[in-house]
């Protein structure tokens, strides 16, 4: 567009607006919007069956699928559609509809609010409404509706750990030269990660020069910190020689321990070790007794282990 000859420009060369027209438009309410409040839920996977695993694609697992039922009333509405949950997509965005039909929810994302389940209700319901092959457009703030428990068939999670994301391409997109190198870059992200089978939402990571065990508790914050307490006063906290209890991270309402390991050790080798420590954990849980001196000491001293990085 070029400039506009009927207004002065003012500094940077922004129109300037008289105050006549500045009053004009004060008055004129009858296009206002609605302003769209942002609220926070501490626990947004409250209430899934497998809310863990939700926290642990969420914050952990690079490159992940899982299938999703609709509930019946958007079945009634939409027809059996074919819906992937997915931890990330192209350019991270909320979803996408590929020439078949089929949806994919994205969990990692650049916009949200401060209601996961709400964004992800959301992404999935414009997603429905958008024509395949067609790109979904996702508000960034949605405001109030149906979270995920209204929009899914709650159930535990079918997850596939991937190490590329394949899964993104369309069949008839997959010769594409430039989609094959935004492939190629995004698959030069994905660090190795394996879903261990002693512990739910346990997982065995390799990033540059370290491996890592974390595990996404599915226990209430203050009673799995007092577990983790009294663990650390028994110095039964790690998970065996060379290896040490790096800290942990708060992920949506629940604690996520991180062990540092020895990085040639392949991850088989730490179902044993994780299993054994998922017993320690379920007894101190247990413990009925409060806290002594020693472990509201050691309490003490793991809410300033808290980590930052993922």
């Amino acid at each position: 567009m070029g400039p506009t000859p009927t207004s002065a420009r003012g500094p940077l060369g922004c129109p300037t607006v008289s105050k006549r027209r500045k009053s004009q438009r004060a008055g004129d309410t009858s296009g206002k919007r609605e302003k769209v409040r942002d609220v926070f839920v501490p626990r947004p996977f409250e209430g899934l069956t497998d809310e863990p695993e939700w926290i642990a694609l969420r914050e952990l697992v690079p490159a992940a699928t899982a299938p999703l039922r609709l509930a019946p009333d958007l079945v009634a509405e939409f027809g059996e559609r074919e819906v992937l949950l997915a931890t990330v997509l192209p350019v991270a965005a909320p979803a996408m509809v590929q020439p078949t039909g089929r949806v994919l929810l994205g969990l990692q994302r650049h916009q949200q609010s401060g209601d996961v389940a709400r964004d992800l209700a959301e992404a999935l319901l414009c997603a429905l409404r958008t024509e395949p092959g067609h790109q979904v457009s996702v508000p960034p703030l949605p405001g109030p509706g149906p979270r995920l428990l209204d929009v899914l068939v709650d159930a535990p999670l079918e997850i596939t750990l991937h190490e590329s994301f394949q899964f993104w391409l369309d069949p008839d997109s997959a010769d594409n030269p430039t989609v094959q190198a935004s492939l190629e870059r995004a698959n030069a992200a994905i660090y190795p990660t394996v879903r261990l089978t002693a512990a739910r939402a346990a997982y065995w990571c390799q990033v540059p020069e370290k491996a890592h065990v974390r595990w996404v508790l599915p226990d209430d914050e203050d009673a799995a910190l007092d577990a983790l307490a009294r663990l650390s006063v028994a110095g039964t906290l790690t998970l065996g020689e060379e290896t040490k209890f790096a800290g942990m991270f708060r992920a949506h309402g629940r604690l996520v321990p991180v062990w540092d390991l020895p990085e040639e050790t392949p991850a088989g080798h730490w179902e044993q070790p994780v299993a054994e420590f998922a017993e320690r954990y379920a007894a101190a849980l247990a413990a009925a007794a409060p806290l002594d001196a020693a472990a509201r000491r050691a309490r003490h001293g793991l809410l300033g282990r808290q980590l930052t990085l993922r």
